[in-house]
């Protein structure tokens, strides 16, 4: 069997994202950039408008954030609904896969906001080692 006709479940087990030519380094690059994160965690939530995401995503300019969705779309992690109203309306949702690595990143990022207290304790203690060094 070539490695075309391998069946999808063994097909995942040839990239290797710490491998330079991988082709999963550019999705993994889309889903934990900030703002593609962020977009993720918010989609997360439900269906939103692109004015209505960019408010909920706090700091990300228009360009960005329509630089986002289209990579995230591109990569079938989020759908993108074209409404035939005047004025057009545009909805964004996460795709079934979408979900599944919003869910992921969520873990993460609640993670990392469970343990702030920690980081910002750390961060005193370093810049003080390092401004007395």
């Amino acid at each position: 069997m070539t490695a075309t006709q391998e069946r999808p479940e063994e097909q995942h087990l040839a990239y290797d994202v710490f491998a330079r030519a991988c082709p999963s380094r550019g999705t993994l690059e889309h889903v934990t950039g900030r703002w593609g994160a962020l977009t993720l965690g918010a989609l997360h939530e439900g269906s939103y408008r692109f004015n209505e995401l960019r408010r909920r995503v706090d700091g990300v300019s228009e360009k960005m954030l329509s630089q986002t969705l289209h990579a995230l779309e591109r990569d079938g992690l989020v759908h993108r609904e074209a409404q035939p109203t005047n004025p057009p309306r545009v909805d964004y949702e996460l795709t079934p896969l979408g979900h599944a690595v919003a869910e992921r990143l969520l873990a993460l990022i609640h993670c990392v906001e469970g343990a702030m207290d920690d980081v910002l304790t750390a961060r005193t203690v370093y810049d003080t080692r390092t401004t007395t060094a």
